[in-house]
């Protein structure tokens, strides 16, 4: 099978997954702070890709100069957290998803740590797929936007570890190493996720 097919019948496979998937959601997260990250996915010369930014390095940012999606936290006026994951990737990209893509679906509700407070915050991923070219104009939030191959996060031979230390406790964690960049954490259990449903 060439690999303009096997591409185009996973990014296929992919949507039809996802409207049969049943995320996990957090049931209580209505009473915690959220947040909404965009997967945006895009077929070009034959590949599928999705997009992943750098943040910016800022003192006092748990996640500065982290890869990560597009995304951030829900304002009193986003009804949804998919309106949440759109408006938040134009601020950051300049990409308007309602016009150049549109959502396939959702990924399971992720607990992580807010940036102030005890209470956790629950992140919610929305998978978009890009119908037409876009460019990148990237704000201050971001250092950097890269398209990343899902062969490359498809290959076993790409997956990687690294070393964690928080205080004394010291863990080996999965990662990918894309160039300079390092993939772990929140974002790799969201591509884990969706790359399952290829």
């Amino acid at each position: 099978m060439s690999g303009k097919t096997s591409e185009a019948v996973a990014l296929q496979h992919i949507i039809e997954r996802l409207d049969k998937f049943k995320p996990r959601q957090r049931w209580w997260r209505r009473w915690v702070k959220r947040s909404a990250v965009a997967l945006i996915l895009r077929e070009l010369n034959d590949h599928i890709e999705v997009l992943m930014i750098k943040r910016a390095d800022r003192e006092g940012d748990p996640w500065s100069g982290h890869m990560a999606f597009p995304g951030g936290r829900m304002d009193r006026d986003d009804v949804t957290g998919l309106r949440t994951a759109i408006r938040e990737t134009e601020e950051e990209t300049g990409i308007y998803l309602e016009k150049a893509g549109h959502c396939i679906g959702r990924l399971s509700d992720i607990v992580s740590r807010p940036h102030s407070g005890r209470r956790p915050m629950v992140v919610t991923p929305y998978v978009f797929k890009l119908h037409t070219a876009v460019s990148i104009q990237a704000n201050h939030e971001v250092a950097e936007a890269v398209w990343i191959p899902l062969s490359f996060l498809m290959d076993p031979s790409q997956r990687d570890t690294m070393e964690l230390r928080r205080g004394k406790l010291a863990m080996t964690l999965p990662c990918y190493h894309f160039g300079k960049r390092r993939i772990w954490g929140m974002s790799l259990k969201m591509l884990d996720e969706l790359l399952s449903l290829v």
